[in-house]
């Protein structure tokens, strides 16, 4: 129907200001049309927006690193009508990025803070910082995402707080040497690589009952500090390995345990697992949305799974960097929620791309 429209030369007119702000009540699964979620007014509610790397903890050369404007990074997404970023998060201290593949990615070394542990020492870690105490909460943590959150409010603004992260974890060089699960890095003893291969991806596993009770008291803080929020959703982790199947069911559902005793309940979901996941271990997830990878069709040819998941279709887990306007059109039109990884301002991870004004503004259209 909306390609013959099209077709037919129907014109769409956008203004191109801010949306107003509207976000009422944490959403749901919508009853009648699960393809979308509902606020509290049981309206459907289309997800669309760009995301960043840095958007919620800091990234960047210098140590500490650079403050992130997210002032501007709001009004930025409000000026092309967006009204969703899916909000990052970074394990390991560092990432350097000078190694991957693409060199058109590569920005160099980057410091990263803040972190949900406190460095208290005694001892330093491999970074010749103050060692990592895993049994103290790091408050700066949690304000700076309780912060970013109110902002996002005002502005209209959903965001899907990312729980942990596994692409580094499992891709980067230099991704254990730098992670507070390294036992260099703590002080309790607590090591998260049981097989002592050096690369330490078991801590997104049920491999260790210690690292999983750590990750379990994490939550709870977290899921609790956040809970009053209405427009917060979650992610339990970026790209992680496809081992990690078992670990994110129990993540997602250890979270939906916690909130069924909390005043608001949010949606949890579960994004495609690099290297070689498959697109039905999402489908048959505990979880409330999905973000797939490229099979079965989502780049070119959507396909509507007809309210299976809700479907936040992420150009990162489908091209990396890539993406246009035919395409978020075509997601949409498949009852799917286009979103968007950004180079934004080019300072993290690749460079300023002219190109991507096109689906910025279709999101906005849609």
């Amino acid at each position: 129907f909306l390609t013959a429209l099209l077709l037919a030369g129907l014109t769409l007119v956008w203004s191109g200001q801010p949306l107003p702000a509207q976000t009422k009540g944490p959403l749901r699964v919508h009853p009648e049309n699960p393809r979308y979620f509902a606020d509290s007014s049981g309206k459907a509610i289309l997800l669309t927006g760009s995301h960043t790397w840095p958007n919620l903890v800091d990234m960047g050369p210098s140590d500490p690193p650079p403050a992130f404007d997210f002032d501007a990074y709001l009004k930025w997404l409000k000026g092309y009508g967006h009204n969703f970023t899916r909000g990052w998060t970074w394990e390991p201290t560092k990432w350097d990025n000078t190694r991957m593949k693409n060199p058109e990615w590569r920005n160099g070394a980057h410091t990263v803070a803040p972190h949900p542990w406190t460095r208290t020492g005694p001892g330093l870690a491999l970074d010749r910082k103050p060692k990592f105490d895993l049994g103290k909460r790091n408050p700066d943590y949690l304000n700076r995402i309780r912060g970013r959150l109110a902002k996002a409010s005002e502005a209209g603004i959903y965001v899907s707080v990312m729980l942990f992260e596994g692409y580094g974890v499992q891709f980067q060089s230099d991704a254990w040497p730098n992670h507070p699960m390294n036992p260099a890095n703590n002080i309790n003893g607590v090591d998260g690589d049981k097989n002592g291969d050096g690369k330490g991806i078991e801590v997104h596993q049920l491999a260790k009952k210690r690292v999983r009770k750590i990750q379990e008291a994490y939550l709870r803080w977290l899921v609790t500090g956040l809970n009053e929020f209405d427009n917060l959703l979650y992610e339990v982790s970026n790209e992680t390995h496809p081992s990690s199947t078992e670990w994110q069911y129990h993540v997602i559902r250890y979270v939906k345990r916690l909130e069924s005793s909390l005043p608001k309940q949010h949606p949890i979901g579960m994004t495609y697992q690099n290297r070689r996941g498959k697109n039905q271990t999402l489908l048959e997830s505990p979880a409330d949305w999905i973000s797939p990878n490229f099979e079965g069709g989502f780049r070119d040819d959507p396909p509507d799974l007809r309210g299976t998941k809700v479907v936040l279709s992420d150009t990162d887990h489908l091209w990396g960097i890539g993406g246009d306007a035919i395409w978020v059109w075509k997601t949409f039109a498949r009852g799917l929620n286009p979103i968007f990884m950004d180079t934004y301002d080019g300072k993290v991870l690749g460079k300023v791309r002219p190109q991507d004004d096109g689906p910025r503004r279709a999101m906005g259209q849609v």
